[in-house]
Order: C-alpha cells, then structure tokens, then sequence
C-alpha cells in the first residue's frame, strides 16, 4: 500500500531548501548540469503540497546520469529505476513513500522539461487556475488518501489540459 497523502498549507521554508539543495547539486555535479528548477507544487507561493521538494535537473545526454549514482548515494540520494519513464532519471532522498526530495533529470529543453517548467509558471501567473488545482488537489487527497500513485494519477488530466494551454498561448504572442 502506498503512503498517505498528506497535503501541507504552502511553507517558504520550501524554496530555501531547494535553495540549499540546488547548490549541493552544482558542488556534487559540476559542469554536467546545464540547468536546475524548482518545480511541482512546492515550488508555487500559496499551494498546498506533499511536503517533498521536487526539482529537476537537466542535462545533455542521460547517459551522463550513470556519473550522478556514487556522488548522489552519498548525500542520500538513492537512483529509482522507473522503466514506464525512459526520458527521465530519478533519484530519492529520504524512505520509500515518505521521501524529502525528488530529483528528475531530464535532457535539458525537451518536451518534458519545457512542459514542467510551463505547468510552473502558468500557476505562478495565473492565480484562478492555481486556486481550481488547489481544490482539485484538496479533493483527491480526502478520495485518495491511502493511496499516493491514484492521487498523482488523478492528476494527471488537469496538468496536461494546463501545459496545452500555456503552451497556444506561448505560441499565439
């Protein structure tokens, strides 16, 4: 059984540690990293979220990730091989389920990286569609409590139908 979904009120507490987070990612990485972002709700002022900091790292090639392992194991970062997910690496800090940081590595300015990144800023800018996730969210979390995997797959319509959006827009400027 999956863990609990437990949503927090925002804290700016968040941002700092990604903030911590990230530079520990330049120290241990280097040059390989072109570029890091706070994304999922934790990084959106005024969301309610599982207290967990997603971020994604992006980088020229994915192989380079297999470079990442033995540094990453070493702060406590452990790789989750996720076979439905190809284009993305994953590493976990903290308990199965009960993690405190999700780190994504993608190839730097494709779809999936440009997506999470338009999914971000749209709820940052647009306030009526951030309150309408976070009622949606609200409301998965009491449907879904027991079960983590059925909320985020729940989800799941609700970001696409966003990320489309955001993304005629973009295209109509």
């Amino acid at each position: 059984m999956d863990k609990v979904v437990v949503l927090e009120h925002y804290n700016s507490d968040w941002a700092l540690k990604y903030d911590q987070e990230k530079e520990l990612m330049l120290m241990l990485l280097g040059k390989t990293v072109i570029a890091i972002e706070h994304i999922g709700s934790t990084a959106i002022n005024g969301l309610s979220a599982k207290p967990i900091i997603d971020f994604m790292i992006g980088v020229n090639d994915l192989a380079d990730v297999k470079l990442f392992i033995e540094p990453l194991a070493a702060v406590g970062y452990e790789h989750v091989y996720h076979p439905q997910f190809p284009n993305r690496r994953f590493f976990r800090k903290g308990e199965r389920n009960a993690g405190t940081y999700h780190l994504h590595v993608y190839q730097y300015g494709r779809e999936k990286w440009e997506d999470l990144i338009l999914f971000r800023d749209y709820l940052i800018t647009h306030s009526d569609v951030r309150e309408q996730y976070s009622q949606l969210k609200k409301e998965l979390a009491e449907k879904y409590y027991n079960d983590r995997s059925a909320y985020t797959t729940a989800k799941t319509p609700f970001i696409i139908r966003v990320v489309e959006i955001a993304r005629k827009e973009l295209t109509e400027k």
